[in-house]
Formats: C-alpha cells, sequence, structure tokens
C-alpha cells in the first residue's frame, strides 16, 4: 500500500468514549516495550507519527490513526508495566475490552511479542482474551534483527507452543531496523480489508 496520508485523528483515554468509526479498524496489541510503536511507524514510513520511548507503559491510551483516509490502525494500550498500579491496569484491560466489545469495524488483532523471549503470563492472558472475544490473532515476533537467522525456527516455535496457538495461526517475524516482515504484515491487513 502506497501511504499517502497517516495520522493520529483520535486519542482515547480511561473515561472517554469510543469514536463510532467507518472504516476498517487494524489493532495492536502487545506488552510494553515490545516495539508496538516501531512497528506502526515501520509499516507507514513514518519516522516518530506513534510515540517511541525509552521508557516502557507510554501508551496508556487508546490511539487511532487514519491511514488514507481508508483504515485505521488502533494503538491499543501496551500491558505488564510493572511501575503501573493494578487499579490502573485494570482499567487498561477494561478499555481494551470496551473496544474489543463494541469496535463494528475491528478486523484484524495482531498480538506483538518479542522473538527473543519465551512469551510472559500476560502475553498469554492477552492471546487467550483475544481468542476469547472472537478474534484469532496474528501473531508479530518483533526485534528479529536482535537473534541469529539459525534461532528462527526454534524461537517461534517456543512461542506458538507457549502461546498455545490454533492450528495454522500466521505467525510473522519483524525487524523494525531491515523492515523483514513488512510487506507480509501488508499483505494480511489488505487483504482484511478487501473482504
Amino acid at each position: 500500500m502506497i501511504i499517502k496520508s497517516a495520522e493520529l485523528e483520535t486519542v482515547c483515554g480511561i473515561t472517554s468514549k469510543l469514536p463510532d468509526n467507518m472504516m476498517p479498524e487494524i489493532a495492536f496489541a502487545g506488552k510494553s516495550n515490545v516495539g508496538k510503536s516501531s512497528l506502526i511507524n515501520g509499516l507507514l514510513n513514518r519516522k516518530a507519527l506513534a510515540r517511541t520511548s525509552q521508557s516502557p507503559g507510554k501508551t496508556q491510551t487508546i490511539n487511532f490513526y487514519n491511514i488514507n483516509k481508508e483504515l485505521y490502525f488502533v494503538d491499543l494500550p501496551g500491558y505488564g508495566y510493572a511501575k503501573v498500579s493494578q487499579e490502573i491496569r485494570n482499567k487498561w484491560g477494561k478499555m481494551i475490552e470496551r473496544f474489543l466489545h463494541t469496535s463494528s469495524q475491528l478486523r484484524v488483532i495482531f498480538l506483538l511479542v518479542d522473538i527473543r523471549h519465551a512469551p510472559g503470563e500476560n502475553d498469554k492472558t492477552m492471546y487467550d482474551w483475544i481468542s476469547a472475544n472472537g478474534y484469532t490473532p496474528i501473531i508479530i515476533c518483533t526485534k528479529l534483527d536482535k537473534i541469529k537467522r539459525s534461532q528462527q525456527a526454534k524461537n517461534i516455535k517456543v512461542i506458538r507452543d507457549s502461546l498455545g496457538v490454533e492450528k495454522g495461526t500466521k505467525i510473522i517475524p519483524f525487524s523494525a531496523v531491515t523492515k523483514q516482515g513488512k510487506e507480509e504484515i501488508w499483505d494480511v491487513i489488505q487483504a482484511t480489508i478487501a473482504d
């Protein structure tokens, strides 16, 4: 897809009303510091549309990016950030759940996990939760450039087994540095919005 325009259109906090969008929505979920902002920027050929941060837990809102006035990227709050109180984490959970339950345009959810590590408890919970809400998440394994090529297949198998993904679930390795995986992710998005 040629990106003609990409802008942050709506930011929803814990008490905000979610927008009633009329265009397809593509959601991105993942732990804090898994590289969600870097992925979104990489897909859109932008340096800093989605704010990347050295301190995890930066995305505390649901951010809606209007792409080419034909679809939305929805950046969900990063989970599993230790310095945030349990109360706030619960509120984020409710906010994400509200989005999953009320969006009439949500087409696909990408769940980001770090290819270097086995998924944690939070990742498993998120995977199960997305599945329980009727979606089959597509797994994006970020930080691909940080491991040797020879480790790739083994690490992906660990992620597949740890999450207990359904047979046939798409798993896409991605590097924000080399952009490997970018085309494959766009192929999924375009197939989804063409339906």
